[in-house]
């Protein structure tokens, strides 16, 4: 969320910031909305006064001149009421500003890469993909999911079941033990004005699976990812400073309607409408949050480490951002079936645009109150570190090996093998 203050302090700055995004925005109505609004309010305030100095006198001769100021009070109050909703839903539909390190650019071709990490395996035979694998095991089930539920879900069973489980067992142990998060087990539904808060709504209403109550104005969403909730853990607080950074972690499944994705991935798990992740959030003082962002992203890539799966870093320009980040960082994993690289996770510094929709602040060193910085990032999503792990140590007989640091949550089990 902008602070209408400070677009209207640097007119020009703000409408360079948002040509890096190459969205256009009216500018110019956003400034007329909030020259009408203030205009109200002081008319209101003046009005008002005048009512207050006119009870003062007590005299009943003048009841009807004060009648006639509530009646242009009220009349005043609904103009301006409205004029600052439309207000509030503009500026809540603008993305956050990229950072300046951010490169500028329209679309993904304009992603940098920062490194590559790894070794991509090499087969004397040609690799399978991961649905194929899965379904000759007789452990993936796209048909049966199709039936019961509908496109775009699967059933896993048997041992890759067990191998989803570990993994997310893995990835919170890592995140806990050895990175500093601290586990929360969350809701998985969220209010309108917490997935307002992590800049879901309104933008993106049709991208959520929302819930079907009896009373329709109270709002609930299947959360899309733990960062919506976690997030919002802070909402509508002052944090004390004492008590950041605040590092918290949480594997929960998460729900999409993959909105505009019609025709992408629609065979597998790459892209699917439930899917399990393991989720990073942290809430800082803003001047932390490039080193946070480092931090958390090495938290992530830490987990491929200790899989050996091969993958590569990218920074994300200014229009392929997600709408809250002010700098994004990818992390893609090798996947051999498609002779490419993939998005496994994504971490985000939001700077101080969430604190803002959700209200959260701190008294910095200066006994300032200021906003809270937050930040998120995938350590890692599930669904796709099973389609790596089983595309990358597949067998020529369809069998898959189990990484080493999966193997105590796996029974020690060496290998996956059809039933």
């Amino acid at each position: 969320m902008h602070n209408i203050k400070e677009i209207r302090n640097d007119i020009q700055g703000f409408k360079k910031a948002m040509k890096k995004r190459f969205l256009e925005f009216d500018v110019d109505k956003i400034l007329e909305l909030d020259e009408n609004n203030r205009k109200y309010i002081q008319e209101k305030e003046t009005l008002e006064k005048k009512k207050k100095d006119i009870s003062k006198l007590n005299d009943k001769k003048l009841f009807e001149k004060s009648k006639s100021f509530s009646i242009k009070i009220e009349k005043i109050g609904k103009l301006q009421s409205n004029i600052k909703s439309k207000l509030d839903d503009l500026l809540s539909s603008i993305p956050n500003i990229p950072h300046i390190d951010v490169p500028i650019g329209k679309d993904e071709n304009s992603n940098v890469e920062i490194l590559k990490s790894g070794t991509i395996p090499e087969f004397n035979f040609k690799p399978k993909s991961h649905f194929e694998l899965g379904e000759n095991l007789n452990m993936l089930d796209f048909d049966l999911a199709t039936k019961t539920t509908g496109s775009r879900f699967v059933f896993v069973k048997d041992k890759l079941a067990l191998l989803e489980r570990a993994l997310s067992n893995f990835m919170l142990d890592t995140h806990i033990n050895q990175n500093g998060y601290k586990e929360v087990s969350p809701p998985l539904i969220a209010t309108e004005s917490t997935m307002f808060g992590t800049g879901q709504l309104p933008k993106f209403d049709n991208d959520q699976f929302e819930l079907k109550l009896n009373d329709s104005t109270d709002r609930k969403f299947l959360i899309p990812t733990a960062e919506v909730i976690l997030t919002n853990i802070v909402k509508d607080q002052i944090v004390e400073k004492k008590n950041l950074p605040m590092r918290m972690v949480a594997s929960t499944p998460c729900f999409r309607k993959e909105a505009g994705s019609y025709g992408k991935d629609t065979k597998g798990m790459i892209r699917q409408h439930q899917f399990y992740k393991v989720e990073m959030v942290s809430i800082v003082e803003y001047e932390q949050c490039m080193s946070e962002l480092e931090r958390m992203t090495d938290c992530a890539t830490k987990i491929l480490d200790s899989l050996k799966l091969s993958y590569r870093k990218i920074i994300l320009c200014s229009a392929d951002m997600g709408f809250s980040a002010e700098k994004t960082y990818d992390i893609e994993v090798w996947l051999p079936s498609e002779n490419k690289y993939r998005e496994i996770s994504s971490c985000s510094s939001c700077g101080t645009f969430q604190a803002r929709r959700m209200k959260t602040r701190y008294k910095n060193k200066n006994k300032e109150t200021v906003f809270v910085g937050t930040l998120n990032g995938s350590g890692l999503a599930i669904g796709r570190t099973l389609v790596a792990i089983l595309e990358n140590y597949q067998q020529s007989d369809g069998s898959i090996i189990i990484p080493d640091v999966l193997k105590p949550y796996m029974n020690n089990l060496d290998k996956i093998n059809k039933n």
